[in-house]
């Protein structure tokens, strides 16, 4: 079957693959309506839908039966998706090349692959937000529609500036502004409100001590005093099957990270909805930042993590006034 998949119908496969949690390799009505449910249509719709798409009149859906059905409205879309499957086969090529040079290249040659790296994510992330947005916007149209039928006009769409509330959770939740982290592995599917809780108890400990951070003041501070400190983020998605050996990977690198000199914190959260986990630590500064990069335990996690990670990991670097981090430790 996979041969006479034409472009741009390949994804169904891989679709079929991730819907289909007992891996007979057919969809129930039941994988069906988790994977496809979008919020918008009804569970009446849903089963309709499921009984079109059914041609084989089996209650099950199988590839070809997906395939079918879509590539009659998939439009434009079908380029997209053709385009897709090629930057997938292409930027893996990439991963596969760079994993076996990464290495034995010089320290420019590792620079320029871990730039192109970084901007290459930033392009796709670009590109993501953008679908995010339209996604989002038509969502919002319908349900608008669904509950004000007589209403003739559309609402007009607004790509780049909209921000659904579900985003804006997910932007909250990973910020890695929030000036006090927790500790250990989250994973309760209250993640969110537990950040709010410590960002207020933070806020409430800024309150007792009569700190007020007005825009316009300046802080002084004194001679040879520590001025600022870096704040990293590290985010990584894992190949489900390898979540085991991360987590054994990510351990040891913990231990050794926290053992260095400079080193303030570290804090690890996993994501509850997904194989994502995310890294956060405190450096003094980020001369001591670039030195950790080059240490041989923080090597040998980068390498590891080409055949964990399903998608290259996301690192973002901050500075902070280092007094906030003695004012959050006091």
């Amino acid at each position: 079957m996979a041969a006479e998949l034409g472009a741009g119908l390949r994804i169904f496969r891989d679709i079929l693959r991730r819907a289909d949690k007992n891996d007979d390799g057919k969809l129930s009505f039941d994988e069906f309506k988790a994977y496809f449910a979008d919020g918008v249509l009804s569970g009446e719709e849903l089963h309709e839908l499921f009984h079109t798409i059914d041609t084989h009149n089996t209650d099950n859906l199988d590839t070809e039966e997906l395939c079918e059905y879509f590539s009659q409205h998939l439009g434009e879309y079908k380029n997209v998706l053709s385009v897709l499957e090629d930057l997938n086969i292409t930027v893996l090529r990439a991963m596969d090349k760079t994993k076996k040079d990464y290495q034995e290249a010089s320290n420019l040659e590792q620079f320029v692959t871990r730039f192109l790296l970084k901007e290459t994510l930033n392009q796709l992330q670009s590109l993501q937000s953008s679908l995010e947005c339209a996604m989002e916007t038509t969502e919002e149209q319908t349900r608008q529609e669904r509950q004000d039928p007589a209403k003739p006009e559309m609402p007009s769409i607004q790509w780049p500036g909209k921000r659904s509330a579900r985003r804006l959770q997910r932007n909250n939740s990973l910020s890695p502004n929030s000036p006090h982290f927790s500790t250990g592995w989250i994973e309760e599917d209250s993640q969110w409100m537990t950040q709010i809780n410590r960002l207020q108890k933070l806020i409430d400990r800024l309150e007792k001590k009569d700190l007020k951070l007005e825009p316009f003041e300046e802080e002084v501070l004194e001679e040879n005093a520590r001025s600022h400190i870096m704040i990293v983020q590290r985010q990584m998605s894992v190949i489900e099957e390898e979540i085991k050996e991360f987590r054994l990977a990510l351990k040891q690198y913990v231990e050794s990270a926290s053992t260095q000199g400079g080193c303030l914190h570290v804090s690890i959260q996993k994501l509850p909805s997904d194989s994502r986990f995310i890294v956060y630590e405190f450096w003094e500064n980020s001369n001591v930042w670039n030195s950790h990069l080059q240490m041989n335990y923080c090597k040998t996690f980068q390498r590891s993590n080409v055949d964990f990670l399903e998608t290259p990991e996301l690192i973002t670097t901050m500075l902070v006034p280092a007094s906030w981090w003695v004012l959050n430790n006091n």
